[in-house]
């Protein structure tokens, strides 16, 4: 069993909401990624997704894109980003850790390393979830099967177009929790729909029995505050990168934690 049941199921004994910050691994330095994790974490994170960079992010919008592209030319790959998590875990076992990314990584990493050996390394490295944007719950059964057997979380994307079948089937194989894309398009797009968010959740739930986190265009506390009212964890990603991005290394984690703990403090108030 992965760490995300435990840390979401003592958030809701608490009544507080799972605040979940997204950043590409080896951006903006191939080095800096242990210790932003760590930062984050001090700075009152609760799940860590972590981007393997990939050079064709279809759901990604220009701002992670380039993030994504920085890394690749720093030399960070899927190792790479494994090896960072491990490192993490040297001094944090108890963060859940979530791989967000896409197919072509991982399929080339089996391919190289052999059948399922992502899902090995993942769950040795300290990985507690995985979410493949372009993997469908309907080609997922297998890879589902075996992430459970090794102790990982599927996680998947819903969005507002999602119908009633593609929520049954996401409930069906999704563990850990569920990521409602909450605006049409890529990340970094649009404004959010607070109110449109509160009306789709209650039609998720019908479906999904984990937990429900939202992301995509929550850029500041009060947005994240709004959302927090009525999601299970809020997911904040495009905004952090574009804080971080063109720091001096020095200032790379205090800028990311000052931004959390706001963040985070508004969580805390929204009841």
């Amino acid at each position: 069993m992965s760490r995300i049941p435990t840390k979401l199921a003592q958030l809701k004994a608490e009544g507080r909401k799972a605040l979940i910050p997204y950043v590409t691994a080896g951006f903006p330095y191939a080095d800096i990624t242990p210790e932003l994790m760590h930062a984050m974490v001090a700075a009152g994170s609760d799940v860590i997704e972590l981007g393997v960079p990939f050079s064709d992010p279809m759901a990604d919008g220009p701002v992670i894109q380039k993030a994504g592209e920085k890394a690749l030319s720093l030399g960070v790959g899927t190792t790479q980003v494994l090896t960072m998590v491990k490192t993490f875990r040297q001094a944090d076992t108890t963060t859940p850790v979530v791989l967000m990314g896409y197919a072509n990584p991982v399929e080339a990493y089996n391919l190289k390393h052999g059948p399922d050996s992502f899902v090995r390394d993942a769950a040795a490295a300290g990985v507690d979830g995985v979410l493949i944007v372009d993997y469908p719950p309907e080609e997922c059964e297998q890879f589902a099967a075996t992430l459970k057997a090794h102790g990982l979380d599927l996680i998947f994307l819903l969005a507002p177009t999602s119908t009633p079948e593609r929520m049954d089937l996401v409930g069906r194989l999704a563990s850990g929790y569920v990521y409602y894309v909450s605006l049409k398009g890529v990340t970094g797009a649009g404004t959010l729909d607070t109110a449109a968010v509160e009306a789709m959740l209650p039609r998720i739930r019908e479906h999904v029995s984990v937990p429900v986190g939202v992301g995509f265009g929550i850029r500041d506390a009060a947005t994240a505050r709004a959302i927090g009212r009525v999601a299970d964890a809020v997911v904040i990603g495009t905004k952090l990168i574009q804080l971080i991005e063109g720091q001096d290394r020095s200032q790379v984690c205090p800028v990311a934690a000052e931004f959390l703990a706001g963040v985070r403090t508004a969580l805390d108030q929204a009841g």
